[in-house]
Parts: structure tokens; C-alpha cells; sequence
């Protein structure tokens, strides 16, 4: 086909494609249904909320944040495995990784769920109105489904490279027994309730009212940086999903769509990691 049958510019513009006004504006409306439309309701909200505060000083986001810091720097030097061990040197020996497991998740639902719960119910805050209320949650489960059915063929492609096999399941004693396997399963699933609670429920729903939609990425700095011991793409990705996980909590009011999402996601990816590397309990594969 001659360059003659191609249609010209109007107006001496670009032509069609992915720099055209057209493709622009298509992508400004999806991001402004997406987002924006979405931001600015969450910032009237909070609006309203301040001005029925009046002139009074709200105490709300220096005791959120100063907590907030201070469960970070527990997780940080107290929160990982090796502290199991200098508390329990004794520990059974063939259940010691497991062991070291289980406090990581249990310093994780004290630190992000338990304490943060306290210090909300304390200041007369309903744990509903922080992301953990229920009603409703069945109209929102599509885009849980929606979500998860877009990542998961990224997931399993990712899990035929060497690096996802050998970094998944963390508990790398997951195919010794069922016991193992369920037992982590559980405390993994429940370290993901804990972290959406202190991410995407008592930091943004703490917020809100000073911060508005900007809490989204006052909480997503924080939720970034837990991320630094992984490799850079996965904490690059945090950005993008504290991003969309937080905007999704506080239009939907709930976390339960994020804690679906992110548990969906990690025991898939253990499963397919398993399924390529050492198989399931009782397979033969394993070799402790």
C-alpha cells in the first residue's frame, strides 16, 4: 500500500497511534475513572469530616504515625526469625525453622493487627471503620476475581525461572509433611491479614480525615520499604500496589479485597514453586 492511501494528520497533528490525542485522552479518561474521580470523593469526604472538627487540633495523625514508627522498628529488630532463636535456644531441633516462622508471624499479627487495634479502640474508633467491616464485601469480590485473573499468568511464567523456585515456598520445609505445609500455609495467610490491617486500615483509615486521598501515598512510602530486602522489581511493584490496594480499601471501605488478593497470590505462587521443585508431601520428591 502507497504512502498516498494512508490518512493524513488533521490540522498537522500526529496521526493515530499510541502518541495521538485519541489515545491520550482515552488514557486520561481511564485514569481519572480509575483514580481520580475516586481520589477527589475520598478527599470531600475528609473535607467534610474536618470542618465538622472545626478549629480544634486533630491529635489523629501524631499518635497514628508515632505508632505506626515505632511497630516498624519492632519488626525491623525484633519481628525476623533470628530473634526465635535467641529467645528459644533450646528449641526442638526439627522444628525450629518452623518455630522461626511462626514468631515472624506472630510478631506480625501483634505489631500490625493487635496493637494498632488496641490504640484505634482506645481512641474510640470502630474496628469496622478501619477497614475490617464485612456488609458489603460480596459486591466488591469482582474486582478481587478481576485483579487476581490478571496476575496470575504473569505468576505462572514467573514460576518456570530458577529465582521464583528458589525463593518460594520461604519455608523451605513446606514438602517435608501436610503438617509443615498447612501449618505455613495458615501462618502465611494470616501475616497478609495482619499486614492489610496496619497498611490499608489503621494507617489509611487513621488518616483520612487530616490527609484525604494523600494517605494513600503517605501510607505507601512506609509500605515500600518493607519491601528493600527483596529483589528491586518486587519493591518497585509495592509502589503500584500500596497505590492501588489503598485506593480500593478506602472506596470500598474494607480491606478484605486486598487480604483475598494477596493470599490468593502467595499460596499460588508456593503452590506452582512446589509443583516444579520438591512436589507435595508424600510425593517421593522431597529431600530433607
Amino acid at each position: 500500500m502507497s504512502l498516498a492511501s494512508e490518512p493524513a494528520p488533521v490540522d498537522g497533528g500526529p496521526g493515530p497511534g499510541p502518541g495521538s490525542p485519541a489515545s491520550r485522552d482515552l488514557v486520561g479518561g481511564l485514569f481519572r475513572r480509575l483514580f481520580l474521580d475516586h481520589w477527589d470523593a475520598i478527599n470531600r469526604e475528609g473535607a467534610e469530616e474536618r470542618a465538622a472538627l472545626g478549629d480544634r487540633f486533630d491529635p489523629r495523625p501524631l499518635w497514628v504515625l508515632i505508632l505506626a514508627s515505632l511497630v516498624l522498628v519492632f519488626e525491623e529488630y525484633y519481628g525476623d526469625r533470628p530473634t526465635f532463636g535467641l529467645v528459644f535456644p533450646n528449641f526442638a531441633r526439627d522444628y525450629q525453622t518452623i518455630g522461626e516462622f511462626g514468631w515472624w508471624t506472630g510478631s506480625k499479627v501483634v505489631g500490625y493487627l493487635i496493637v494498632p487495634a488496641i490504640a484505634l479502640k482506645l481512641a474510640g474508633f470502630r474496628l469496622r471503620d478501619a477497614g475490617l467491616r464485612l456488609a458489603g464485601t460480596g459486591r466488591h469480590l469482582w474486582i478481587y476475581v478481576a485483579l487476581f485473573l490478571a496476575i496470575l499468568p504473569v505468576i505462572v511464567l514467573a514460576s518456570y525461572t530458577k529465582p521464583f523456585q528458589h525463593t518460594y515456598p520461604f519455608y523451605k520445609l513446606a514438602a517435608r509433611s501436610w503438617f509443615d505445609l498447612l501449618a505455613w500455609e495458615a501462618m502465611y495467610g494470616l501475616s497478609f491479614l495482619a499486614l492489610e490491617f496496619f497498611f490499608r486500615g489503621f494507617l489509611l483509615f487513621g488518616l483520612r480525615r487530616t490527609f484525604g486521598a494523600y494517605s494513600i501515598f503517605v501510607m505507601t512510602v512506609p509500605y515500600c520499604m518493607i519491601h528493600f530486602h527483596k529483589p528491586v522489581a518486587e519493591v518497585t511493584g509495592a509502589i503500584f500496589a500500596g497505590i492501588i490496594l489503598g485506593t480500593l480499601a478506602m472506596r470500598t471501605r474494607s480491606i478484605w479485597c486486598g487480604v483475598l488478593i494477596h493470599v490468593s497470590v502467595a499460596w499460588t505462587m508456593d503452590l506452582l514453586a512446589l509443583h516444579h521443585t520438591t512436589g507435595f508431601p508424600g510425593s517421593g520428591r522431597f529431600v530433607g
